[in-house]
């Protein structure tokens, strides 16, 4: 990406459990990458899920940040600074006008179907209102083709995957969706470059949909996508806040040092010599060989 500059990167976990060593490799990618750029770096903290959200998942954030000496240069210092000042409780008069220029397009309808029933769903037929207690609203997608910038400037085209079709951009609690805040804080907050793992890849495509029907997508456009490969577990899954063994919290309190869980994420990415956030991004060399991938 020689002559290629960014400005802005973000690192944006959501506190719905502990911090996993496949969170920290994204962070560890992200930071190297704005660092050979000289972008600054975002954190920003994803809590609209209110039926997950903790404080206890957000002091972690904090604690595992200090702790891997991960740095950032924009975004809340503490609890107290992010509940004041940085969540996304504070943009929700954004959230909401994006939702009603949906609304006022004709660009979503209301479901009320459950996870079971989605397959059979037929709620785009039968107009519900939108109004309707407990619907949650869905984007009225179609088979267009995307056009996504990736972190080599090269333009991907994709549409959008048939479980991605029609996604929700308002839960049934009345909270806007994660693709619709995503969009609207990365516009927001002038990100040019998103690192994300790359099981994202069908997210990235969403958001790019979406940015189109809200009539931002020039701007969004505009944004390089960066997809890592991911850290996966014996079995081949990937990595969740429900694996507790696999939290930094828990190799923290079980004694590991920093230096122990960048050796550890390197060893499970075939990777050696490895005890820094540094040496992990210079060592899995990600700016350099990019080039025609997602």
């Amino acid at each position: 990406m020689a002559g290629k500059l960014y400005t802005k990167t973000r690192i944006a976990p959501t506190p719905s459990g502990y911090l996993h060593l496949g969170n920290v490799l994204s962070f560890a990618i992200t930071v190297t990458l704005a660092r050979q750029h000289g972008a600054k770096i975002l954190l920003r903290i994803d809590d609209l899920d209110r039926a997950r959200a903790n404080r206890l998942y957000v002091q972690d954030i904090f604690n595992t940040l200090e702790f891997l000496q991960i740095p950032y240069d924009e975004g809340p210092r503490d609890i107290s600074d992010f509940e004041a000042n940085y969540s996304q409780l504070h943009r929700m008069d954004q959230y909401r006008l994006a939702l009603y220029k949906l609304r006022d397009d004709g660009l979503v309808y209301a479901c009320t179907c459950s996870r079971k029933q989605i397959n059979n769903c037929e709620c785009y037929a039968k107009h519900i209102p939108l109004t309707t207690p407990g619907a949650s609203w869905r984007l009225i997608t179609n088979n267009d083709v995307l056009v996504v910038k990736d972190y080599s400037g090269n333009a991907i085209h994709a549409a959008l995957p048939d479980d991605m079709k029609n996604f929700i951009v308002k839960k049934k609690d009345g909270f806007p969706a994660y693709q619709l805040t995503s969009v609207i804080d990365d516009l927001f907050y002038r990100v040019d470059l998103v690192v994300r793992g790359e099981d994202l890849w069908p997210s990235t495509l969403a958001q790019h949909a979406l940015a189109l029907a809200l009539g931002k997508g020039a701007d969004f456009g505009a944004i390089s996508f960066y997809h890592h490969p991911l850290i996966t577990d014996a079995s081949g899954e990937k990595l969740s806040k429900s694996a507790g063994a696999t939290s930094v919290k828990y190799l923290r309190e079980s004694g590991k040092t920093p230096a122990g869980i960048w050796t550890l994420i390197a060893a499970m990415l075939g990777k050696a010599n490895v005890t820094s956030w540094q040496q992990l991004g210079e060592t899995m060399n990600y700016a350099l060989n990019q080039t025609n991938k997602r």
